[in-house]
């Protein structure tokens, strides 16, 4: 009976071969292992919609690879985000609750969430610090590519109409 309260309580308790209780302490804390097992808004968006941001960012240390994709309305509003994550589960974690906070608001609030706040919601230790900061890093990437894309189209439509004047 203790045995399985034990487990319940740790989800990592075992019974070693002469039936002793051995318990392990938690690495990642309960936030973390729930986007981990159930990450919001994975996938991905055609990168080529204009209305499509992409931030793509990498940590080389540690291999962890981020992509995060924002879909922005005409008024500037982030309607939509998805990302794909190659890494451990804070990095995983990390992306999948800066996709859930980005949606619904302005392009520019978003670039004041900062990596502090995702790894104080996540509870994550030092060592995992870098996650958080890939993920605050995504999202300015996202946001400076849709803006790079939204120029470029401006100045080619001016470019058009001055071509047509002429």
């Amino acid at each position: 009976m203790l045995a399985q309260i034990a487990r319940r309580v740790s989800n990592t308790g075992f019974q070693n071969a002469n039936g002793a209780l051995i318990t392990l302490k938690r690495a990642y804390h309960e936030k973390v292992v729930e986007h981990y097992n159930n990450p919001r808004n994975v996938g991905s968006f055609d990168k080529n919609d204009p209305n499509v941001g992409t931030g793509l960012v990498g940590a080389p240390a540690c291999g962890d690879v981020m992509k995060l994709q924002i879909k922005v309305d005409d008024e500037g509003n982030i309607v939509d985000s998805c990302f794909k994550t190659f890494g451990c589960g804070s990095a995983i974690a990390s992306s999948s609750v800066a996709t859930e906070w980005v949606k619904g608001r302005p392009m520019d609030e978003v670039l004041t969430i900062k990596n502090s706040d995702i790894a104080k919601h996540l509870s994550l230790p030092p060592v995992k610090l870098h996650c958080s900061m890939l993920a605050e890093d995504a999202i300015k990437a996202a946001v400076r590519d849709y803006k790079e894309k939204k120029a470029k189209a401006a100045g080619s439509s001016s470019d058009d109409r001055a071509e047509a004047a002429a």
